[in-house]
């Protein structure tokens, strides 16, 4: 996607191209099928869900053919995660794959262990503490509000999180309205965060803490080169870091 002469632009696919994502399920598939996808274009020509897609299906609220409410369809589903994990911007990845990106973006650590040894960024700490005593999913206006980033308080909530979820120790989990006191929905809908281990548990998210998260990394790293062949590797680097 990008701005030109006042509006953003959409880099869509043909709507006869044979390679167009049509549904939620193929897409599905085909994450499952390259591990990784980015939702918008990217400095690698072809690798995102826009770059998939219809660009005339976008934000034209219709869930059958609309990527932007697939992602909150998939993001709630379990069936991949859907997270800031590309460069610090939204994307997809199967559950074949994240056991790995987890090793190797946390370097074997939970963040736990980062606070016992004292080496946890202090307004990450004061975010992910809220989930170390109760690791239910929440509200971002209720993290933003519960871990002191208000008016006069913590700066940066938005980086903060969003540093989270590259280091995968958040991901995002829902899109939901809140609700009055009678429990009826108003508003806009907001993002759910929640750890991954509290979505698909700690033993399958932690899985590939068995290998050095220096191979997990080289592992995603030759597959990438092998889906993308025309990217230079640096290219791929910078969407992983």
């Amino acid at each position: 996607m990008e701005y030109e002469n006042g509006q953003w632009i959409m880099k869509g696919i043909s709507k006869d191209s044979p390679h167009r994502i049509k549904n939620i399920n193929e897409l599905i598939d085909y994450i499952n099928k390259v591990g990784f996808l980015p939702l918008f274009s990217n400095d690698i020509k072809g690798f995102s869900l826009e770059e998939k897609t219809y660009a005339y299906d976008w934000f034209c609220e219709n869930p059958q053919t609309d990527p932007w409410i697939w992602r909150e369809e998939l993001a709630k589903s379990g069936k991949v995660v859907y997270s800031k994990l590309f460069d610090k911007r939204a994307g997809f990845v199967s559950l074949e794959w994240f056991p790995h990106l987890v090793n190797w973006r946390r370097d074997g650590y939970d963040f736990d262990s980062l606070v016992d040894e004292g080496i946890a960024k202090r307004r990450e700490a004061l975010i992910m503490n809220l989930f170390l005593e109760d690791d239910s999913s929440k509200y971002s206006c209720d993290i933003k509000k519960q871990a002191g980033f208000k008016k006069g308080g913590e700066k940066n909530f938005n980086g903060v999180i969003t540093d989270l979820m590259m280091k995968t120790y958040l991901v995002l989990s829902d899109f939901r309205q809140r609700k009055n006191k009678k429990g009826e929905p108003y508003g806009m809908k907001i993002a759910i965060y929640s750890t991954p281990e509290s979505v698909w548990t700690y033993d399958e998210v932690t899985k590939a803490y068995t290998e050095d998260p220096e191979k997990s990394k080289e592992l995603i790293l030759n597959h990438l080169k092998t889906i993308l062949p025309d990217a230079e590797e640096k290219q791929i680097i910078k969407l992983f870091l």
